[in-house]
């Protein structure tokens, strides 16, 4: 998580201070001499320099500017020279603190900075992975559930989960500490819960585009059941490459309040994607893939539809590749 805060200069590590401010010392109030929020600070400032271990975090505050020392909020000794905290300090705070409440933290900070960085238009997916190795022979891999951006992905809160079946429970502790006002979460057929999109929507006012699948068997039906040879295609796209060509065609259609009676809360649009695949060699593949989103045609296009939903695709691809390997 740390990693993913970038580079740290000074104005980066003040605007960074208060969401640390908020992570709970575990430690007694009796010897402390440096503040948790130093602490915290100066392992952020040595992971994302490429620190990896105790020793390494340690070892980089002797070697930082004292001006940038100051902003950390590393205190001078008495006789005047400054003293940093030692690797046992160090792997006794990280080994005491929440690491839930260190993740709310930094995922905040991440939060505000996209927030300002993207404006209106913020597109989100959530999706889970499990954690390449963190097996043990008596654990499965630990499995986390995420709220990521598209584009350049940035995590911006996660949450660990017993497994992928219970994924869904987690869907609203983890969106929750988000602002999410104006922004579009995607997520794949599995979150494609009506309370939890219902509560997207009504409490934290924001537009989801949800992938239906068989798994929603009354939803999937009707979307398929759609006019779609009657609508004409409203966006192509096509690519190629590693020994493959693919195209995808994308169709919108206007549905009637919770799509005609089927109680899909807030749908204001059916989506149909056809991707076509020719792998070298093989024959082509044909696949109709179907979502609902709460925008209304006013409020975006086929073109902003299809790189959103290719955005999510793409956010499982490079998020499957680190958990594999």
């Amino acid at each position: 998580m740390l990693v993913k805060l970038g580079p740290l200069d000074a104005g980066r590590v003040a605007d960074l201070r208060p969401y640390f401010d908020s992570v709970p010392d575990p430690r007694s109030r009796r010897g402390r001499w440096y503040s948790l929020t130093a602490i915290l600070l100066v392992c952020a400032c040595a992971v994302v320099s490429g620190a990896r271990s105790i020793d390494e975090l340690a070892e980089w505050a002797p070697r930082a500017p004292n001006a940038l020392l100051t902003v950390i909020g590393i205190r001078r000794h008495l006789l005047g020279w400054r003293r940093t905290p030692s690797p046992a300090t160090i792997g006794r705070v990280l080994g005491a603190v929440d690491g839930d409440a260190l993740d709310q933290a930094v995922g905040a900070y991440l939060a505000g900075r996209h927030r300002s960085a993207s404006g209106p238009s913020r597109v989100i997916a959530v999706d889970g992975k499990a954690l390449r190795g963190s097996a043990r022979l008596t654990a499965t891999r630990r499995h986390l559930l995420s709220a990521v951006t598209h584009g350049t992905v940035v995590t911006l809160a996660q949450v660990e989960v017993g497994a992928k079946t219970n994924e869904t429970t987690y869907f609203q502790p983890l969106l929750a500490p988000l602002d999410l006002t104006g922004a579009v979460v995607t997520f794949d057929a599995l979150h494609s819960v009506k309370a939890n999109i219902s509560w997207l929507v009504e409490a934290k006012k924001a537009h989801y585009i949800a992938v239906i699948k068989t798994n929603q068997p009354t939803a999937h039906t009707q979307l398929a059941a759609l006019p779609w040879r009657d609508i004409a295609v409203q966006h192509t796209t096509s690519a190629s490459g590693h020994g493959r060509r693919e195209s995808r065609s994308i169709k919108t259609c206007a549905v009637a309040d919770e799509l005609g009676g089927i109680a899909f809360p807030h749908a204001r649009l059916a989506i149909r994607v056809h991707r076509r695949r020719k792998q070298t060699g093989k024959r082509e593949t044909r696949e109709s893939v179907y979502a609902v989103t709460s925008l209304d045609a006013h409020q975006t296009g086929p073109a902003d539809l299809a790189a959103a939903i290719r955005g999510h695709w793409g956010v499982e691809m490079r998020r499957a590749d680190c958990a594999h390997g």
